[in-house]
């Protein structure tokens, strides 16, 4: 089992472009969702798949299980699943040490970008990059669970 612990920020600027190292197209969707708890499958480059099912309510810090599965098998179960299928590509970005994983959405949440940083330490403000714009962790809309089964925030309509 490994901690998730990530905080997540609306991307204000381009300027990350110039510093992606990677970009991988990902199709995600939702099996089931309850309070506190997800069962989700990622197709990666149309090329593998994993099955993650997380655990907590926590806005920062949630148990996360990930497990490798059948291309063929998860694209198979993409008739099962619930809400919309999230079309995103997900960019590597480091900045002073730390990965950020910039993802922009595609589809009905095209002009969406967010940015998640996943560390277990506190990472002073003056330390983040000056392309990220405002903080959204704990803000439910704009988890990927959220942005499956509900409304479009405002910033991607």
């Amino acid at each position: 089992m490994g901690k998730e612990v990530e905080r997540k920020f609306l991307v204000s600027s381009t300027a990350w472009r110039d510093l992606a190292e990677a970009d991988i197209r990902i199709l995600q969707f939702y099996l089931a969702t309850a309070p506190g708890r997800t069962v989700r499958i990622r197709i990666s480059d149309g090329a593998s798949a994993k099955l993650t099912l997380k655990f907590g309510s926590s806005a920062r810090e949630r148990d996360e299980f990930e497990y490798p599965i059948p291309l063929a098998e998860a694209v198979e179960m993409l008739d099962f699943a619930i809400g919309r299928v999230i079309e995103k590509t997900r960019h590597h970005v480091r900045h002073r040490g730390y990965l950020y994983e910039v993802d922009v959405f595609g589809g009905a949440l095209a002009g969406l970008v967010v940015a998640e940083l996943e560390t277990p330490e506190e990472v002073p403000d003056e330390m983040l990059p000056d392309w990220l714009g405002r903080e959204v962790t704990g803000e439910q809309k704009f988890y990927n669970a959220s942005l499956a089964l509900g409304g479009i925030p405002e910033i991607a309509a």
